[in-house]
């Protein structure tokens, strides 16, 4: 009798052991199932960043485990700080909320931006749908054609504010190319500094990128309605070879090195990440889900219609290098880009 309660004694431990592997290998497909995932934008309705994400959500659902859904939700401000503040400290760290924040924001705690209440490194990244590369750009309307003619004439450029991504990059081209700027912040997001563009309230912006411009304007660089100054980017965008690299027009070593740290942004792209705290298992499975979703064939189908230049996928594990490599900048460059900031 002992030997036999011995035995199947065994026999159960051997079945639980053999059933919790396969639980465990569900629990995130038992987590989603029924949920609802809510997705944050950093930019405004109509938007580069607004656009992509509904379309990622399209997608999305199908590829993460319990295929939850997932609901948009706008939240512009501070050039993405409310949106990236909330998800650090008040969004739940349980796996239900992920965010497209500007790609200025993981840099903006080393930069010594008051406003930046988190800690970037903690954040976890979930990927990109491809690096950016950002352009001055002007309305065909103003004088001013080229880099040197920006030197002597001073042009009214659009922001949102002045922690933001086109705040950044204006100043950047003040410190780097001579350039003359006079930022006007306050506008919500890329889209509405485009229409003020077109009302003829500002004379440009200092930051659109180019994927974001070919998917909210796609025929305004064809039909010359506005004008591209200068690019900068981890690499130079090859639609537009013609456009200088900021890079190339800096004339010191020290300029230089300032816009490789200032490219750091834009090499991470369009990036999506979850709250610090995330259990790890759900964090892996958003992770594939994302690139999965990149790679599904009727969204890139979808996203080369709409021109968003979501092509060359970057994995949450790339961003995560960027921002931690960002951290660890020789600290006179980092100095320098914090002077500049405080401008």
């Amino acid at each position: 009798m002992r030997y036999m309660t011995r035995r199947t004694f065994c026999a159960l431990v051997a079945a639980g052991a053999c059933c919790t592997q396969p639980a465990l290998a569900e629990s995130v497909a038992d987590f989603y199932q029924g949920k609802t995932i809510t997705l944050i934008v950093s930019g405004s309705v109509g938007g580069g960043y607004d656009v992509l994400a509904r379309l990622v959500a399209k997608y999305l659902p199908k590829h993460v485990p319990g295929n939850p859904a997932i609901v948009v939700k706008n939240m512009p401000g501070a050039g993405g700080l409310v949106a990236t503040n909330y998800m650090y400290s008040v969004a739940p760290k349980d796996g239900t909320y992920i965010a497209s924040p500007q790609n200025n924001v993981p840099f903006e705690p080393l930069y010594g931006t008051a406003e930046a209440k988190y800690d970037a490194t903690k954040f976890n990244w979930i990927g990109s749908p491809a690096p950016e590369v950002s352009i001055l750009t002007v309305w065909h309307a103003s004088p001013v054609n080229t880099i040197e003619d920006a030197r002597h004439h001073e042009l009214m450029m659009g922001s949102s504010g002045a922690n933001s991504t086109p705040s950044f990059y204006g100043r950047l081209f003040m410190e780097t190319l001579g350039v003359k700027l006079k930022l006007v912040v306050g506008y919500p997001g890329q889209n509405d500094a485009l229409l003020a563009m077109e009302r003829g309230e500002i004379d440009g912006y200092p930051s659109a990128f180019y994927n974001s411009l070919m998917a909210t304007r796609p025929t305004w660089i064809k039909e010359k309605k506005v004008k591209l100054l200068v690019q900068i980017g981890a690499e130079k965008e090859k639609a537009i070879p013609e456009v200088p690299f900021a890079r190339d027009l800096a004339t010191k070593p020290e300029d230089k090195l300032l816009i490789d740290q200032a490219a750091a942004p834009l090499a991470v792209g369009r990036p999506y990440v979850m709250p610090p705290d995330v259990p790890q298992d759900r964090v892996d499975a958003m992770r594939a889900a994302f690139m999965a979703t990149l790679k599904d064939p009727e969204f890139q189908a979808e996203q080369e219609k709409l021109q968003l230049g979501a092509n060359a996928p970057q994995t949450g594990e790339q961003i995560q290098a960027i921002v931690e490599k960002a951290y660890k900048s020789p600290p006179q460059v980092i100095d320098r880009l914090k002077a500049m900031l405080a401008q």
